[in-house]
């Protein structure tokens, strides 16, 4: 017997099913190494469209450029040329090709710089202009057979299938549409003067690549919308890599939690260290306790230097009782002071009043008015 492993066939990575979106990171990363939703069918099918656009109103001139690079080539041979015995020398049959085969390259290269301009309009406006050179590197991991096979026999290889037998079919019956009713024009040729034949077979030819990039261009539409979804699907990710990923960029929550955590017990560290220099620790008595210095060469308000809660709020009260600091209940003002009012930051004016009368009767306990 056979052990069937099911993880074979799993989706890859970890963490359980690819069920979540992609996050934005995710989506950069992959287009840094080259992955996009982006679909060839598009460039093609606006290159073979301007291709013969160009030809149907282009063909002619250089037809025309192409006669005359040959009437001129063949009526420059008898005082360009030195024959041998009959025979065209080596050298000069080899100039007189190098001309010919300039001067057609100068005819056709508007044709082929147009279809450059198109091919990389539309992959830009597909995908934007950030190049990169990592799909160029060479990936070792995709000489793995197993990888291959699953290449072979996936979804993906054959939705291609059958977007070229369904190209093939749409490409044959729009041929055989368009033809069916020229084929007496094309069976004449033969019978037609040389530039009126040329200019015919152009035409058709013209009409019938136009009609065909025309139908090209809606199954590169079909195709865009499927390499999207497509694409979508294959960047999903685990809950456990989005976890993963948060940990990498934010880092791991456990340990800002715990940095946090000593960050607040260095700040009650320093609150408690400047405890003695209160004047007074107002309280809620219970659940606040919050601790006021007025001193006219610090602040030109009071301040409160010390706060808490709880268990902080009784380690106050515990220390100002240590340093002989004064302790009044008053229920209101210690829960505004501790709702409004920073470590560090003086007393707001609407609390003036209020913290004003507490230090009177402080100071008055105390014998210092």
């Amino acid at each position: 017997m056979i052990e069937l492993n099911l993880q074979f066939f799993a989706p890859e990575g970890q963490g359980g099913e690819k069920t979540e979106p992609a996050t934005q990171k995710k989506l950069d990363d992959a287009r840094k190494e080259g992955q996009v939703a982006k679909s060839k069918e598009i460039a093609n099918a606006f290159g073979i469209l301007a291709l013969f656009l160009i030809l149907k109103f282009w063909v002619g001139n250089m037809g025309n450029q192409l006669m005359s690079v040959f009437s001129g080539v063949y009526d420059k041979i008898p005082d360009t040329v030195t024959f041998w015995q009959g025979y065209m020398p080596e050298n000069d049959t080899r100039l007189v090709f190098r001309y010919m085969l300039l001067r057609a390259i100068i005819i056709m290269a508007p044709i082929m710089l147009i279809g450059m301009v198109v091919g990389f309009v539309c992959d830009v406006a597909q995908v934007q202009w950030k190049p990169t050179t990592k799909p160029l590197q060479p990936k070792f991991n995709k000489l793995n057979p197993i990888s291959g096979f699953k290449r072979i026999f996936s979804v993906n290889s054959l939705v291609e299938l059958l977007k070229s037998l369904l190209k093939i079919g749409l490409v044959l019956y729009v041929c055989y549409s368009f033809l069916k009713d020229k084929w007496s024009l094309l069976l004449i040729l033969y019978d037609m003067p040389l530039m009126q034949a040329i200019g015919l077979a152009a035409e058709t030819v013209t009409d019938l690549g136009i009609r065909i990039a025309i139908i090209y261009m809606i199954v590169a539409a079909a195709d865009f919308a499927y390499q999207k979804i497509k694409f979508g699907r294959d960047m999903r990710m685990t809950k456990q890599e989005i976890k993963d990923e948060y940990k990498q960029s934010e880092g791991d929550p456990q340990i800002k939690g715990q940095i946090r955590a000593r960050m607040r017990e260095a700040s009650q560290r320093r609150m408690m260290q400047d405890l003695p220099k209160a004047d007074v620790v107002i309280t809620n008595p219970t659940h606040y306790a919050v601790a006021v210095q007025n001193d006219s060469e610090v602040a030109e308000a009071p301040i409160v230097i010390a706060k808490g809660a709880d268990y902080v709020a009784a380690r106050i009260k515990e220390a100002a009782r240590e340093h002989h600091i004064e302790i009044v209940e008053n229920k209101p003002l210690a829960r505004m002071l501790y709702a409004n009012v920073d470590i560090g930051q003086a007393i707001p004016p609407e609390l003036y009043q209020a913290v004003a009368e507490v230090l009177a009767f402080v100071y008055h306990v105390q014998g210092k008015i």
